[in-house]
Parts: structure tokens; sequence; C-alpha cells
């Protein structure tokens, strides 16, 4: 099997702004074609923006604050919808440039039901310029139940490439252990982490996941600053002479199965990131010992199901 050249897009969006962020998201794949990037994987949410605000700002503990409700009316305003125009864009860059792409979304529904709810979601684009696979984050953690809906299942599968069956998951889901089990079942080769920073605890589960399922694991973190927190809300004490300090500081990474780095976390940087997997056959390798789907599983004592029915379209 051929080298595999990955780009981890470890740059801010454009907060808030769905078509800045749009048009950056299209320069900076443009940039790692030109370097030779065959997959190029953005982190949680970056379309458009991680809303780390909900952990810094003391409104979030009104309920019914008025500037929570117009930042949240904004973000609503630049969510990407599947079928919208910028996401088409996104694929259509795929296709031309002949890659695969990871994008992490805040989500919106333009038609239908559930039009008002937010997901946290990802999609896999296809080097067809096909969406492969589209999840929707399964619970949100902490306080983005304030912005997020539940996600589904149907978005927990694998896409088939030339260098074996990708998937992935968001963040905290990488702490479910049945959702882990899914994905393992369905022998991924690769495996995609987004997190809105990958700092210590979320590096232990990015090994761990690379370890227990025998694959390689690329963790794609954000970049946030503090004046990429929304004007309408107040700054804490403590931020408000730091415009330029980071709440987001990457941490990307790429692990192989073993558990050990290819490319050791890469904080307070803001520039694409580049690694080649080279020797797939580790992942093979290593299961001589442990394969959680097969021989170091008891389906003779455990019955698994899941329900992949996607919730609201």
């Amino acid at each position: 099997m051929k080298p595999l050249r990955i780009a981890i897009i470890q740059h801010r969006p454009v907060h808030l702004n769905l078509k800045l962020s749009t048009e950056k998201a299209l320069a900076l794949l443009h940039e790692a074609a030109k370097q030779g990037a065959q997959l190029l994987v953005f982190g949680e949410s970056w379309l458009s923006g991680y809303p780390a605000w909900i952990d810094h700002c003391p409104e979030i503990a009104n309920w019914n604050n008025e500037a929570v409700k117009d930042v949240f009316s904004l973000m609503h305003a630049n969510s990407a919808a599947i079928e919208g125009e910028e996401i088409k864009l996104i694929c259509n860059a795929a296709k031309e440039l002949k890659v695969h792409v990871v994008i992490g979304m805040n989500e919106k529904i333009i038609h239908g039901p559930g039009n008002g709810t937010i997901y946290n979601s990802f999609i896999i684009i296809n080097d067809e310029g096909r969406i492969a696979n589209h999840h929707r984050k399964l619970m949100p953690t902490f306080n983005e139940k304030l912005l997020y809906g539940l996600g589904d299942a149907a978005g927990l599968k694998i896409v088939e490439t030339n260098w074996g069956r990708m998937g992935g998951l968001i963040c905290w889901e990488h702490w479910m252990p049945l959702t882990r089990q899914i994905l393992h079942n369905e022998n991924e080769m690769i495996h995609f982490a987004l997190w809105p920073a990958v700092g210590d605890i979320h590096q232990v589960a990015s090994r761990h996941y690379a370890f227990e399922g025998r694959c390689f694991v690329i963790a794609a973190g954000q970049m946030m600053q503090v004046k990429d927190i929304p004007v309408q809300l107040i700054l804490p004490e403590h931020l408000t002479n730091e415009p330029d300090k980071y709440l987001l500081n990457g941490g990307s990474c790429v692990i192989d199965p073993k558990g050990n780095y290819l490319l050791s976390p890469q904080f307070d940087k803001e520039e694409i990131l580049y690694c080649a997997i080279e020797n797939f056959d580790t992942a093979i390798k290593e299961k001589l010992t442990m394969d959680v789907s097969g021989h170091y599983n008891r389906t003779d004592l455990f019955e698994f199901s899941v329900k992949r029915k996607r919730n609201i379209s």
C-alpha cells in the first residue's frame, strides 16, 4: 500500500462567519494539496468555530440572558447545512484536488423538523467530492448541551478508501465504550479524533483508542483566541487585556496502532501540520496480541446491537 500524506489544518476559522470560514478552508485545502497532502483534516466544529465561550463567559449561567440568545442566533445563522452552498464548495474542491477531506461543523437543518437545532457534526468527503459519511455527536458535553442537539448512530460507520477503512468520533465520544466498540467492529484502519483542543487527557483518550482499536489515529485540535469570543458577551476579568491569548491551542497529533506518536502533539502553532503513514502493516501485526472485535472479544457472552436510524434528517 502506498504511503498516505496527511495534513491537519490547525488554523483558526473565522469565528461565527460561515462565508469567510469557507473561503479560508478552500484556500487551506489548495495550499495543502500543493504540498502533496491526500487526506486533509479539520478539528471539531471548525465551520464556523467551536463555541469555547460557553466555558468562559459569565452570562452562560443565566438561562434567559438576551446576549446569549443573540450569540446563539448568530451561531445558527453561521452553521452549515449539509445541502448548503458552503459544503458544496468544499465537496467540489475535494473532487478538483483529488483529496479526502474531514471537517467538523456546526450543522443546522434548513428544511423540515428540527430547523432550530444545531448539531455538533463532521463529514468525510471522498476524492470524488461525495459526502461518504455524516456523523452528529451523540451527546453534547457539559455546557455544550445549551447549544447542541443529541446526535444519533446513523454516522457511526466507516468509509472505504485506498488506504483502508476510515471512521471518526467527536471529543468525549472517545470515552463512550460502546461507541468505540461500534467502530472497532467496523475494522478501522484510520480513525479521526476531533477535539476543540487535544489537551493532556485528550491525548490519553486518542492514544488509548489507537492501542485498543489497533488503528492509526489522527487527533485534530482547533485554535481560538480571546478576541474570537463574540463581542456581545462579557469577558471575565482575567482575559480582558489578553486578546491574543489562546483559549484553544491545538495539540494535533498522529498516533500509530501501538499508541506511539508519528507526529507529536503540536501546541500553540497556527499552521498546517503534515505527517505520512507509511507502514500500514503495523495495524495487522498488533492484532496478534489483541483484536477487540475478534479473538479478544467474547461474542458467546455478550450481545451488541446498534440503532442506526437517523433521528432527524
